[in-house]
């Protein structure tokens, strides 16, 4: 039972010994920002009830630059199957604003009128809520993609250095990014089923 219970041990060089062959901490930072970045298309795009807060993130370019729509407009919800954007402070930004709803990816049509912009929030199906599920399923795998490029990346970069250290220490580096990556890969598959918790119910 000892020998089984090394076997589960983690590796943890200190970063220091190594900086010179591999910036530990940077491949960390890569790795996370990969799950954050999912966990940011997740909230962002996969949400089955839609609120004013969905809109905030909306950008918008104008001839001044890029704004939030929140910047814009005022966006407050008027039933559940409405919400309106009020342009006022900023009309000559309704058609550009009303372009980057229709273009948000959220599948929304939005309506002008004057300096109002109308969005009818389409009724929930059950098709669209399975449809969300596979979309949250395709992101943690174009994630978990975009992870093990990272982890061949830096095991690429700690056998570049062989010569200068051990074969021992190339090992446990080694291992030691491939639990930083099954650690990452983890808290994405759990990203992944509360998701699809959430949209299947």
């Amino acid at each position: 039972a000892k020998g089984k219970g090394q076997a589960q041990a983690r590796v943890n060089i200190s970063a220091a010994l190594v900086e010179d062959i591999i910036n530990l901490e940077e491949t960390s930072e890569d790795m996370q920002a990969v799950v954050e970045a999912l966990k940011e298309d997740f909230s962002r795009n996969l949400n089955i009830r839609t609120s004013p807060g969905a809109f905030d993130h909306i950008i918008v370019v104008t001839k001044d630059g890029k704004f939030p729509l929140n910047q814009l407009g005022q966006i407050s919800q008027k039933s559940p199957q409405l919400i309106i954007v009020n342009m006022t402070n900023f009309p000559e930004s309704t058609a550009a604003a009303t372009k980057a709803i229709r273009e948000s990816g959220m599948n929304l049509n939005p309506e002008v009128d004057g300096t109002m912009i109308r969005i009818p929030i389409p009724k929930i199906t059950r098709e669209h809520r399975e449809s969300l599920a596979k979309l949250a399923k395709q992101s943690t795998n174009k994630s978990k993609d975009a992870l093990r490029k990272v982890r061949s990346k830096s095991v690429t970069q700690i056998k570049k250095s062989k010569n200068k250290v051990s074969e021992d220490t190339i090992f446990l580096l080694e291992k030691q990014i491939q639990q930083m990556a099954d650690s990452a890969a983890a808290e994405m598959d759990k990203l992944l089923a509360a998701k699809t918790k959430e949209l299947l119910g």
